[in-house]
């Protein structure tokens, strides 16, 4: 019997990937959504989205994708890894990213013709070039100012380049030295460990999203209560949990995970 059909599930319910479908949208995380939408549809210019590893940022991104995805105006990029070896090597991955030929190869050229692209695209074609950079704890005091460089980029009404950076908190001391790219910020936000209530909804919503009957109980009110004891209610170690939950419970013929299989996999470090 497969894992699906053993728990009546149409998908993986505790998958790691950043599919948007499978965000719980806390309270904070529906604020920050709508908080990012907004500085973005009004051209504000840079976003900062903070939380400890494991809080959401990354689907969180996803999902801000999903809900522009509709809307030809906006123009999204992203790099999901910023860790270049030099300036030089930043600038060249945005020109790629951006489809620009700058005519020599210097940073003041690549500087130069990446201007000259948001002018295009921003006020010629009167579109919204946003640029989502994720794991933005790696961006190094110059690869900062190369940002900050970008975002003076503007017409009287509106910045060129609207940019949201989701990073660990690692970050903020790194920008709070930079005064000038501090005072560019129009949103800060940060992401926090969900309560025991919203732990609880995280994994009845997924396991529906999964598929699973309405009506039916996967874990008991007693496990949930110990996977967030044990989790701090970080999402990603949620997911984990529940994974590993759910595979033991197969092994253990269960149908349902409860207390005591959840403390099983704690003593034993299985999660």
């Amino acid at each position: 019997m497969s894992y699906y059909t053993y728990f009546n599930l149409d998908h993986e319910p505790f998958s790691t990937s950043p599919d948007p479908r499978f965000l719980y949208r806390s309270m904070s995380h529906i604020s920050a959504l709508q908080r990012i939408e907004i500085s973005i549809r009004l051209r504000r210019g840079l976003v900062v989205i903070l939380g400890d590893v494991g809080t959401g940022k990354t689907t969180l991104s996803r999902a801000l994708l999903q809900s522009f995805k509709a809307d030809d105006k906006y123009l999204f990029h992203i790099i999901l890894d910023p860790d270049y070896k030099s300036e030089f090597q930043f600038l060249s991955a945005l020109c790629r990213m951006f489809k620009v030929k700058p005519k020599f190869r210097s940073t003041l050229d690549y500087r130069e013709a990446i201007e000259q692209f948001l002018f295009q695209k921003g006020v010629e074609e009167d579109k919204t070039i946003v640029l989502l950079i994720d794991e933005g704890q790696k961006l190094s005091p110059s690869f900062l100012e190369i940002l900050r460089i970008l975002l003076n980029y503007e017409t009287n009404e509106y910045k060129l380049l609207q940019l949201v950076i989701f990073a660990q908190m690692e970050l903020l001391p790194k920008i709070k030295r930079i005064r000038n790219f501090m005072d560019r910020i129009c949103l800060k936000y940060i992401l926090n460990p969900l309560d025991i209530q919203e732990t609880a909804n995280l994994i009845r919503f997924r396991l529906k999203e999964a598929g699973l009957n309405g009506n039916s109980e996967l874990f008991t009110p007693k496990a949930i209560e110990q996977i967030h004891r044990f989790t701090q209610g970080y999402p990603r170690r949620i997911i984990h949990t529940c994974h590993h939950a759910l595979e033991h419970a197969i092994m253990c013929d269960k149908r349902q995970v409860d207390e005591s299989l959840v403390s099983y996999l704690i003593t034993n470090e299985v999660v």
